[in-house]
């Protein structure tokens, strides 16, 4: 059975598929190997799951949501210290 993502609103003109087929995603972990989170490109959009669990469900990011996070996470918007 292929992987596939819930329904999910447009943001910023961009409007998601109700269903991705993630089931042949080239998912990729970060450079050192650590970490529990992977990303994958699709079609335009970009997966992010747990490697604990890959079965769980993917979160998808638009673009501008993906470059929102990212920048967040550069500036210590997330950081739990």
């Amino acid at each position: 059975m292929a992987e596939s993502t819930m329904e999910q609103r447009s943001l910023d003109g961009w409007h998601k598929p109700a269903e991705l087929d993630l089931s042949n995603a080239d998912w990729r972990s970060s450079s050192q190997g650590r970490g529990d989170v992977q990303i994958a490109f699709v079609e335009g959009f970009i997966a992010m799951r747990n490697s604990g669990r890959p079965e769980s469900p993917s979160l998808i990011f638009t673009p501008a949501e993906w470059g929102a996070f990212v920048s967040g996470a550069r500036e210590g918007e997330f950081d739990l210290t």
